[in-house]
């Protein structure tokens, strides 16, 4: 295998690592924002992990079903959802705005599932192989996507970037700062990657979103230490 074709699984090993960490420190903290991402991160890798088996052992129905859904749709979304609940404190009346968000969200991830799974697939519209939407021939299911996207990628790459601002307004906690820069790399990356990916060029796919891993991971690692 060459190393393009290994890049998924590595990828997803080191989403798992950091999936590992977070849910860890869910289990010690019970923060949703924690939970939120750990189940952002699950989805990113099952996306790697079933980028990683078409590339070694072709077209699967199932598994193209799932990296469409998770790994191009949903990954971000819920990212984002995390940020909303670590940094939206404002409500609605009674009920918290994270919480109604959060609803819609299930909600439409319902219905993208829906969607995903019962679209008809055309395997020969993948062009030289590359692992694309375009395979997805029923009108409609992709374009559910951008707006997941969109909405994840703009709360969670906004909301680091916001909070590296504060700390660093504040020069307090040196260590936030880089490590929000980090995350917002990181997510502007794999965002960019997957756009790349969804107008026909999927080749920087998987680097993309192996540094973007990387990156995210390290900035965790980074705002979470603590200062001696």
């Amino acid at each position: 295998m060459s190393f393009s074709e290994v890049m998924p699984f590595v990828t997803t090993a080191v989403i798992l690592v950091f999936a590992l960490l977070v849910f860890r420190r869910y289990i010690a903290h019970r923060r949703p924002y924690l939970l939120l991402w750990g189940i952002g991160l699950i989805l990113f890798g099952i996306g790697t992990l079933t980028a990683g088996l078409y590339t070694a052992s072709g077209f699967s129905e199932l598994g193209f079903r799932l990296w469409y859904l998770c790994g191009a749709m949903l990954v971000a979304a819920y990212l984002g959802q995390g940020t909303i609940y670590l940094l939206v404190k404002r409500k609605i009346g009674s009920l918290k705005l994270s919480h109604i968000l959060m609803a819609v969200l299930l909600l439409a991830s319902i219905y993208g599932a829906v969607a995903v799974f019962g679209a008809e697939l055309d395997p020969s519209q993948l062009e030289g192989g590359q692992l694309s939407g375009d395979a997805i021939v029923s009108s409609g299911v992709r374009g559910l996507t951008p707006f997941f996207n969109i909405y994840g990628t703009l709360f969670l790459v906004g909301g680091a970037l916001y909070s590296a601002w504060v700390f660093w307004r504040k020069r307090i906690m040196r260590h936030r700062v880089i490590g929000n820069i980090l995350i917002a790399a990181g997510a502007m990356i794999v965002a960019a990657s997957g756009t790349s990916s969804r107008f026909g060029s999927s080749e920087w796919l998987y680097l993309g979103e192996l540094l973007a891993a990387i990156l995210m991971f390290a900035g965790f690692l980074e705002a979470s230490r603590r200062e001696a």
